[in-house]
């Protein structure tokens, strides 16, 4: 499958981002042609490479970013860091890595700016990372200080939450935990997520509203779910804009307008300086 083109001309935001804000989701894929993609990739997005990227930060009023790996790219990771390196510090990178990497890998891998490492147990991106792979990646990343990223179908949280609670490190939950926005909150998949988030070790990004949603933009039926989980854990919640937004196929968000959700989400201040500044900055740069 062939992704659709992400937005090409986004909205400036009515909001002023905090001084430090941080999009603490995003991707960079790609040029194909220097940064091949994953031949066992299940779609093929269009080229996002980092000056667009770097752009559309400037142009939103973002200073730093976190940048994830996809699967498009595989556990070569080689796009996300030239990224990093040309941030200056700015970027960090959450790693996609095989069950067999090297402590010697990990660590030029944090050299390179990364601090986690992701897990994918989406049924669209291929089959659902192994649990005992798991472990082993987990215990070569726990002396790094990493975290780990977990990418869920929501149907999926029953079953992995009680083996995410044995892992012995923090935990970041993607977007929401793909809940189905139109179900309402007490919906299984988000009091499971809530339950889960009682655990101190976890974390969740309150992005993805383009995901979740069922009514369309602006995603406003999507956000109250981020407002609640904002409110609900101030000091573990992320937020970031997904671009280029990859398997999005149709309603292809503006970013602009993604970051005017935040009026919704984080409506007071000390919250958004929160989910924006202080709480990316305690796991990614601290």
């Amino acid at each position: 499958m062939t992704a659709l083109p992400f937005h090409q001309n986004p909205k400036k935001p009515e909001i002023v981002l905090p001084a430090g804000s941080c999009d603490a989701h995003c991707h960079v894929f790609g040029p194909a042609a220097r940064f091949p993609f994953a031949p066992s990739r299940t779609y093929t997005p269009i080229d996002a490479p980092k000056e667009t990227l770097f752009a559309l930060h400037r142009h939103l009023g973002i200073e730093r970013s976190v940048l994830v790996q996809a699967s498009c790219h595989g556990t070569d990771n080689r796009a996300m860091l030239d990224a990093i390196a040309a941030a200056g510090g700015r970027y960090r990178g959450v790693a996609m890595v095989e069950r067999d990497v090297t402590e010697e890998d990990l660590q030029a891998l944090h050299e390179g700016g990364v601090r986690g490492v992701r897990f994918n147990f989406v049924a669209h991106l291929g089959a659902p990372a192994d649990l005992a792979a798991i472990r082993a990646i987990v215990a070569k990343v726990i002396p790094l200080g990493w975290h780990a990223v977990v990418h869920f179908d929501a149907h999926r949280l029953e079953e992995l939450a009680p083996f995410l609670k044995t892992l012995d490190l923090p935990m970041v939950v993607d977007h929401m935990g793909r809940i189905d926005a139109s179900a309402g909150v007490d919906q299984p998949a988000f009091r499971l997520l809530l339950d889960l988030m009682e655990d101190e070790r976890f974390w969740v990004k309150v992005c993805g509203s383009e995901r979740v949603s069922r009514t369309g933009p602006p995603f406003h039926d999507a956000a109250r779910y981020g407002k609640l989980l904002v409110e609900s854990f101030p000091a573990r919640v992320l937020w970031g804009t997904d671009w280029p937004h990859p398997n999005i196929k149709k309603d292809m968000p503006d970013d602009g307008a993604l970051v005017d959700l935040l009026q919704i989400i984080a409506p007071k201040p000390a919250q958004l300086q929160a989910l924006l500044v202080d709480n990316p900055t305690r796991l990614y740069w601290s």
